[in-house]
């Protein structure tokens, strides 16, 4: 395969192994972590030259670039397709900057209402004391998105599959109606991976990422991403995050980097024990319901085969006996872990009622699907079966 201009263009698996690579002087096989905050200039011209404009391996502070840090930016904007890319501390600090840098005081957001509580505080609290206008809408629903947006909106933010109860966003048809007025689109899209969608293909103009769930894959450090072209990520987000401080540090980027190049046979595996799960137990008769977008009974079925190479790894279950009966089955768990991360090679399941979403009010949870009985399920690497087993005890403890 070759690109437009004649060199080889690699598939996605092969990109996850190779792209943004930089060796030293010493040729090192595994990338170097270059722990260090500040870099030497040659002289004072060269000082001064550098600080008035950098080329793309000349380094000032840790906090504006680092060599290990511009490699992971490299290697997740070659995967997403993205003309380039700014790593942070942590997913928040990616939605967070992303919005942060693209608002102002008097300008008009459109957000689907189904988010994480932390992207909702973002919303509800951080943006509108700064005077930014905020209004939610059902994100399925696209006559809402319709009457919603103005033509004065600036940006327009969604989850592309929605924490926890898995709603789907029509990303083609939602970036039309905000193309229309100039909107910007910028997608979460953790929940659907770099593996499974590509949002900027679909019409997205700003994809941002946890890369503390699937990227990571296991559990051990924080960091998120935010991507898009070349223009936004350069002018608009890096002056925004590298003098409020929310760059990723050269270690866990290191980290990162070295779990992109498994990232597609992780995630992979993971929604094909997802698929088995939500599979085994559908028509369990203690659950009212299991939302996963493989599953036929998805009320967007034909949305996410659109969008999605597969369902994804996470899935939700709706316990018909309320708090109580998610308690009991969550401790009665041998193998899957009680944890509110998602993504990882283990299992892990928690309560978001009680935990990622108890901040909202009864009624908000409510409206959003989140009731008593809800467990989100992150499906990890372990053998489907003994995932099935452990969970189907656990039901029957309920």
């Amino acid at each position: 395969m070759k690109d437009t201009s004649g060199k080889p263009a690699f598939r996605p698996r092969t990109r996850a192994v190779h792209s943004g690579t930089r060796r030293s002087q010493y040729g090192e096989v595994s990338e170097a972590i270059f722990l260090t905050q500040g870099f030497v200039y040659d002289s004072a011209e060269a000082a001064e030259a550098r600080f008035l404009e950098s080329g793309s391996d000349e380094f000032i502070y840790a906090r504006y670039g680092n060599p290990t840090v511009a490699m992971f930016e490299d290697r997740i904007a070659s995967l997403e397709g993205a003309e380039a890319a700014f790593a942070t501390a942590s997913g928040m600090a990616a939605v967070n900057g992303a919005l942060m840098s693209l608002l102002r005081a008097g300008d008009h957001v459109v957000s689907s209402r189904a988010l994480f509580g932390s992207c909702l505080y973002i919303l509800e609290d951080v943006l509108t004391r700064f005077g930014v206008e905020v209004t939610f809408v059902d994100g399925t629903d696209l006559d809402q998105w319709k009457a919603a947006i103005r033509p004065d909106t600036k940006v327009v933010f969604f989850e592309s599959l929605s924490n926890p109860t898995l709603e789907i966003i029509d990303i083609r048809a939602v970036s039309k109606l905000a193309h229309a007025v100039g909107a910007t689109v910028v997608a979460d899209n953790v929940f659907a991976t770099p593996v499974f969608q590509r949002s900027l293909d679909l019409g997205a103009d700003v994809v941002v990422y946890s890369a503390t769930k699937h990227i990571d894959g296991q559990g051990r450090c924080l960091g998120g991403v935010i991507l898009g072209t070349e223009q936004f990520i350069r002018k608009t987000v890096e002056p925004y995050l590298k003098h409020t401080g929310g760059a990723m540090s050269p270690f866990n980027a290191w980290v990162l980097l070295k779990s992109l190049e498994t990232m597609e046979l992780r995630v992979r595996a993971q929604a094909t024990g997802a698929q088995a799960v939500a599979e085994a137990l559908s028509g369990h008769p203690k659950l009212c319901r299991v939302i996963f977008p493989g599953l036929d009974s998805h009320p967007q079925r034909a949305l996410a085969a659109a969008q999605m190479e597969a369902g994804g790894t996470v899935l939700a279950i709706d316990l018909t006996g309320g708090k109580e009966a998610a308690f009991r089955a969550l401790n009665a768990l041998q193998l899957v872990t009680i944890s509110n991360n998602l993504g990882d090679a283990k299992s892990i399941v928690t309560h978001p009622a009680t935990t990622t979403h108890q901040r909202l009010s009864e009624e908000t949870r409510a409206a959003l699907g989140i009731g008593p009985g809800l467990l989100r399920l992150s499906v990890g690497l372990e053998d489907p079966a003994d995932l099935i087993e452990d969970l189907l005890a656990a039901l029957e403890a309920a």
